[in-house]
């Protein structure tokens, strides 16, 4: 029990930390010098909520292509969380910390380290089986909260996954639009 107390508060603050450690300004650049292969696809331009039955050859964007911001929508929030829980199975630093770049920069400023090293933390706290199910989770769009278009809110409850996750594994999140995307700016 104080075993799994701790881990959560770790898992917590590593969020926390990537979230404050890595500015959305120069994630934008890492994300796109080291592309990886998400789950779902991500297109910038309409934002879809479920994988297609076949994902063909050619791989999304999931950032927006040049000075586009992306859509102030739901379905891209919902595919913003999902790039997030697909790299965290990936143990993709770079794409964990650019989505969660504000909430682990609020993290650092609490005392937390920097996000690239507070998540290597959470990658060994997370077990193979629950990686492997991270790779490919979906959010049910019915599961979400949405305060605002600004600020949406993720409960663990609307990730769907083959692996069971406890509030003290993954927890809940907010994701709030900032820079003409979303990020991931709370955790609990």
């Amino acid at each position: 029990m104080r075993t799994r107390t701790i881990a959560s508060v770790a898992i917590s603050a590593c969020v926390a930390l990537v979230a404050c450690a890595c500015s959305p300004e120069t994630s934008k650049e890492d994300g796109a010098a080291k592309p990886s292969r998400p789950s779902s696809p991500m297109l910038a331009t309409e934002p879809s909520v479920t994988p297609p039955a076949s994902t063909g050859t050619e791989k999304p964007s999931t950032t927006p292509t040049g000075d586009q911001p992306a859509p102030r929508t739901k379905a891209r929030a919902i595919q913003r969380y999902e790039h997030y829980l697909h790299a965290l199975g990936r143990e993709d630093i770079d794409t964990v910390c650019e989505v969660a770049g504000p909430g682990a920069k609020k993290a650092q400023e609490e005392g937390f380290g920097p996000c690239t090293s507070t998540y290597v933390v959470v990658f060994q706290m997370i077990s193979p089986a629950q990686k492997k199910a991270l790779q490919t989770a979906t959010v049910d769009p019915e599961g979400i909260a949405v305060r605002t278009l600004d600020k949406i809110e993720m409960p663990l409850e609307a990730v769907r996954a083959s692996a069971t996750f406890s509030e003290s594994d993954l927890g809940s999140y907010t994701l709030e639009y900032i820079k003409n995307d979303y990020y991931i700016v709370d955790g609990k």
